[in-house]
């Protein structure tokens, strides 16, 4: 079962121009980027109140996020990420139902640490939806 949401990821062509408007035009708190190799991604995240944004830039010319923005040339939401108490068990229950786990169905590092899955938009709604072991 999915708990809080831990963030909204925004795919952005342009990182340092997209943490200006977060941090000089809306006030927000900015972290410093993180480069994630193993994910083709460099990250920064704003701290909100209730929850984090994430922005994601490439990292490396095989970055997926070179494949949203191609389609999405001015950026937009990516996925969302969702808590989980025991990751595991979640991804063995959601493919019992069908649903399909991106990748090798085995999780990755993510940016705060944890352990991630990504679940197929196709399953979701039309989300790419990002599982987070809180």
């Amino acid at each position: 079962m999915i708990g809080r949401l831990n963030h909204v990821a925004i795919a952005v062509p342009d990182l340092d121009a997209a943490m200006r408007v977060y941090r000089d035009q809306l006030g927000a708190d900015v972290s410093a980027p993180v480069d994630l190799p193993e994910h083709g991604v460099t990250t920064v995240f704003v701290t909100l109140p209730n929850t984090k944004i994430e922005l994601l830039g490439c990292f490396g010319p095989e970055s997926p996020i070179g494949s949203f923005l191609e389609r999405n040339p001015a950026g937009g939401i990516h996925h969302l990420c969702y808590e989980v108490a025991d990751l595991v068990a979640e991804v063995d229950k959601l493919r019992g139902e069908g649903a399909r786990i991106l990748g090798d169905g085995r999780p990755k590092i993510g940016a705060h640490g944890k352990p991630v899955v990504f679940l197929h938009p196709k399953d979701f709604l039309g989300t790419l939806v990002e599982l987070e072991e809180a």
